[in-house]
């Protein structure tokens, strides 16, 4: 009896112990629910279009001003938003070896003058000496080839004053046209190089702007000259701006604006097309925006009321 009995308990104690893992392993296996998007995905605010992506620029391209030479700054004249006109200093660099070598010419240019004064007086002397047998021929002849010399350093010398100054000019960096100044990155007392890839100051004319559009050149060949386009802020569908084509880049490059999605590809080649644009309504427009560009003749999506 007492077998029986401790047989039917294990049995259901089994069962009783079958049925929980089922339970949990049927638990463990329901998917937790997605949590919210807190930002959903912009919608394709076009249909029947060449998708591009683009960057905001200055109109004209904004203008990488680089110095001439490698050196100390001694003093940045301007400051980010400054409107300048061409010719206008930017940057001023160390210029003290420079005025130091001009003060050693001058002070050489002065001292030939006086050889050159010395001899002219000299060879007057001797010129004015009509009486052959004291005064030879061979002995004016030298002394006039002594004043060609002095006269030929002093010229030297003076050449040597030219070059300088052009020197000392290219020290002050100025602006190559009318703009304003998008970024300085430069201070006084740091050390600049020439050709360097980030340059010191950026210059871009803010009254428009442009945006540059890349093209993958898979999709190339639909692109026209003059093909109309709509642009969108990155992650903003609500604000379109009507864009006014400029002209194609003739020369396809490899990609190297890059928006960060999943699916984009880099080992690719696109086509540049520019776009004129200027700011909407409400619209704050920076260098260096990430701008959607559809390309085409495509219907403006309806802005929300």
């Amino acid at each position: 009896m007492w077998s029986t009995l401790f047989s039917r308990f294990t049995f259901w104690l089994s069962l009783g112990g079958i049925v929980l893992a089922i339970f949990f392993m049927r638990q463990a296996n329901v998917a937790e629910p997605m949590p919210k998007v807190p930002y959903p995905a912009p919608k394709k605010p076009v249909d029947h279009a060449i998708a591009a992506s683009g960057l905001v620029e200055a109109f004209g391209e904004n203008v990488s001003v680089g110095v001439p030479v490698s050196a100390l700054v001694a003093g940045v004249k301007v400051k980010v938003w400054d409107r300048v006109k061409a010719g206008d200093v930017l940057l001023q660099l160390d210029d003290r070896e420079l005025l130091a070598r001009r003060g050693v010419e001058e002070a050489r240019i002065a001292e030939l003058e006086a050889a050159v004064a010395r001899v002219e007086e000299q060879l007057k002397r001797l010129q004015s000496v009509t009486d052959t047998g004291a005064v030879s021929r061979e002995v004016v002849a030298t002394k006039s080839a002594d004043l060609r010399v002095v006269q030929a350093e002093k010229a030297s010398a003076v050449a040597a004053v030219a070059q300088t100054d052009i020197l000392l000019g290219r020290l002050s960096v100025t602006a190559p046209r009318d703009g304003t100044i998008l970024q300085v990155g430069v201070r006084a007392g740091e050390f600049v190089q020439a050709g360097a890839a980030d340059p010191p100051i950026i210059l871009g004319d803010l009254d428009y702007y442009q945006v540059r559009a890349d093209i993958d050149e898979q999709l190339a060949p639909q692109v026209e000259e003059g093909i109309p386009a709509v642009g969108y802020l990155k992650g903003d569908t609500s604000h379109p701006l009507p864009l006014e084509f400029v002209r194609i880049e003739p020369f396809v490059i490899p990609k190297v604006s890059l928006t960060g999605a999943s699916n984009e590809r880099v080992d690719t080649r696109v086509l540049q097309v520019i776009y004129r644009i200027k700011a909407g309504p409400g619209v704050r427009l920076y260098p260096g925006q990430q701008m959607d560009l559809y390309l085409g003749n495509a219907t403006l999506a309806p802005r929300p009321e």
